[in-house]
């Protein structure tokens, strides 16, 4: 799984979660998400917000944003696949799961995640 902590040209916050393998231009995905121009946050703000450090991050980290200030986006495709593995707030272990568990763990948290078609923010 791929995890990206990202953040726009007007401070909205980004948790994008793809499969492993996805290649993802940020220019493009801001044109597909209906973003500003995006950029990695920082390992400050990573830290301050979702509260792990870089080389962490995972759709898990959203419990720790219970002020709902960093939109999640999961990748359409990845959601359908029947199990999904992540990394529960530390790179060092792994955990398996359904992609409706995932959904409900994020909707349970607060969020409102938006499935998006990833595979449109493709590189050229």
């Amino acid at each position: 799984m791929k995890n990206l902590f990202l953040c726009d040209a007007k401070k909205k916050m980004w948790l994008v979660v793809a499969p492993g393998g996805r290649r993802i231009d940020l220019k493009k995905l801001a044109h597909v998400i209906g973003s500003a121009r995006l950029s990695f946050g920082s390992a400050d703000r990573l830290m301050r917000v979702l509260g792990v450090a870089p080389g962490s991050v995972t759709p898990f980290c959203v419990i720790n944003d219970p002020g709902c200030d960093v939109q999640v986006i999961l990748d359409a495709e990845m959601m359908h696949a029947e199990v999904i593995n992540a990394h529960p707030l530390t790179n060092t272990i792994t955990t398996t799961f359904s992609a409706s568990d995932l959904r409900r763990f994020i909707e349970a948290c607060g969020h409102r995640p938006r499935l998006v078609d990833l595979a449109a923010a493709a590189p050229d």
